[in-house]
């Protein structure tokens, strides 16, 4: 044997080598911590045993009716217990999780239905109705289980399928599920918007999904028996896979139906509430909630937000009210978050506006990403770290999705050069954090110059008038386009655009400034992130003669 030879006569076996796959956090907390809360929903407790179990009965009434391994189960349900053990008890069968928006119509979740090959749909008794019409305009026409969620006070459609908690009796709670054969086998698949076209269907492995369901608890300080509220949707990238992490620490999970200032007011008081993620809107509803539902808080609780960095002034009162706020950056493609904004101690004695400056950044990769970087996509070479100079944001990892399903084309359109190409646009600063400056497609284009929409935005949520604000271009006689702000103001609040407009003046160059503000509600997806493609439409539709 050659001198340092380490692989002749030493193999993998399974003694040695076994696939990476989230599912294994759940059968340690079961084993270690039977008896602890696992779930809490309403009057509901369930340990970990009883978690455990329920996911295993799940899973063996799946491959009961021959669904395994390359299948589809797809789930239209909202933060509720069914939806967890559909996180583990579906790949526990060897299936692949497709996880729905509930807002979407029937005709979108009829296209997911078929271009997943679905053989299986679970739904909450809520989506009944909108469930069964996207079945019949599907060609898939996978048959319903319906959830009936105690919690669900509106009305019960009448009994034409099969029962959720009628299935898990009939399972096997000792169920011997088997490993994934590969940690490269897929474990779920999301769809993505879809604003201009079909969306695309992103597939996700067992091993991005253990390393990021990890890093998740590291990053975020989540100690053992962390407890989190469910504010973000699980239907959204996998709940940036918290549904798995929360097994890393046996913590509990607060499931909650609907987002709302009371419930979650009253989760983070009596329920002890450590962690919650959200868009920064689910911010605004807490900071928002009347007193009448505002609660004092014992401990700190953290809140992960991404999408658009929060005001200045809203994460000053959220600190006040005694929440630590932690910027996050991901796609779907990424598991959800792959970029974190870890904040330095010594920030910590700056002014608020130059912490708010500082917590605007993205940040730097997650621990589970190998790389990240901000490069030319013609030349594929970084930019400099001047935090000036644009270029697109690129990843590449382990945690990086599989590819689109059946969509070779864009897979390799977004994998072109080795890296996955998001097609957002960023700088990189001195110190090497990533700030975004836009997507490529939202740049505005004024008279040759580039105008970054949320450089823009940045500006309008510094002024106290303005809780959410949205930039895209508009059609210019002169200049081909121009900002155009529609904004939400703060209740009470008397701004007008000739204040705004003089507010922007000081801030920014005089190309940059909005030709005109529109006071009207700000289009978002059921995740918070704000509908430009709606808003490019209505800008496109007003007309040059009705510029400001």
């Amino acid at each position: 044997m050659a001198q340092g030879d380490y692989d002749t006569g030493l193999e993998r076996c399974p003694a040695n080598y076994q696939p990476l796959t989230p599912l294994t956090f759940l059968r340690r907390a079961a084993e270690v911590f039977p008896d602890r809360t696992a779930i809490a929903h309403g009057a509901l407790r369930r340990t970990y045993a009883e978690f455990y179990a329920r996911s295993r009965r799940l899973a063996s009434t799946l491959v009961a009716r021959g669904i395994g391994r390359g299948n589809t189960v797809s789930v239209l349900l909202p933060n509720v217990p069914a939806m967890l053990e559909c996180h583990h008890g579906v790949p526990m069968s060897g299936a692949v999780l497709h996880s729905i928006n509930t807002r979407l119509d029937a005709a979108a979740i009829a296209f997911q239905l078929d271009h997943a090959c679905s053989r299986l749909l679970i739904v909450d008794v809520e989506f009944a109705s909108l469930a069964r019409e996207a079945v019949a305009l599907s060609s898939a026409r996978p048959p319903l289980v319906l959830c009936d969620d105690a919690e669900f006070d509106g009305p019960r459609p009448e009994a034409a399928a099969v029962d959720y908690e009628a299935m898990l009796d009939a399972g096997d709670p000792e169920f011997d599920w088997p490993m994934p054969r590969d940690e490269w086998d897929a474990i779920s698949i999301n769809y993505t918007s879809g604003t201009t076209g079909n969306p695309k269907g992103v597939v996700s492995h067992h091993r991005g999904a253990y390393l990021l369901a990890q890093a998740n608890a590291l990053t975020t300080a989540m100690g053992q028996h962390a407890v989190y509220l469910w504010t973000l949707p699980m239907f959204h990238c996998n709940g940036w896979c918290f549904p798995w992490t929360l097994s890393v620490v046996a913590g509990t999970h607060v499931c909650l139906r609907e987002v709302r200032d009371a419930p979650i007011w009253r989760a983070l008081a009596e329920d002890g509430v450590t962690h919650l993620c959200g868009a920064p809107i689910v911010m605004s509803l807490i900071d928002a909630a009347p007193e009448g539902a505002r609660r004092a808080l014992t401990r700190r609780v953290r809140f992960c937000t991404a999408a658009a960095p929060p005001p200045e002034t809203l994460l000053a009162r959220m600190r006040a009210a005694g929440f630590e706020v932690t910027h996050l950056y991901g796609l779907t493609e990424t598991y959800g978050p792959a970029v974190v904004n870890e904040w330095h101690e010594d920030w910590s004695d700056l002014s608020s506006t130059e912490q708010a400056t500082l917590n605007a950044r993205q940040g730097v990769r997650y621990l589970p990403l190998e790389d990240l970087a901000v490069m030319d996509p013609g030349t594929m070479r970084p930019v400099p770290s001047d935090g000036k100079t644009m270029g697109e944001v690129m990843f590449r990892g382990n945690v990086v999705m599989k590819g689109y399903f059946r969509n070779e084309a864009a897979t390799r359109a977004a994998f072109d050069g080795g890296w996955f190409h998001s097609g957002d646009l960023g700088v990189v600063h001195p110190d090497g954090y990533l700030q975004l400056r836009d997507r490529s497609k939202d740049v505005i284009i004024s008279g040759g110059e580039n105008i970054s929409s949320i450089e823009v935005e940045e500006v309008l949520y510094r002024h106290p008038d303005i809780a959410v604000c949205a930039v895209v271009a508009m059609p210019h006689p002169g200049w081909g386009e121009t900002p155009c702000a529609f904004v939400e103001l703060v209740p009470g609040a008397q701004a007008d655009a000739d204040a705004l407009r003089a507010w922007c003046r000081e801030r920014l160059a005089h190309y940059k400034v909005p030709g005109r503000f529109v006071f009207d509600a700000v289009p978002r997806t059921s995740t918070g992130k704000v509908q430009k493609f709606v808003l490019r439409e209505r800008a496109g539709n007003l007309g040059p003669d009705n510029l400001a």
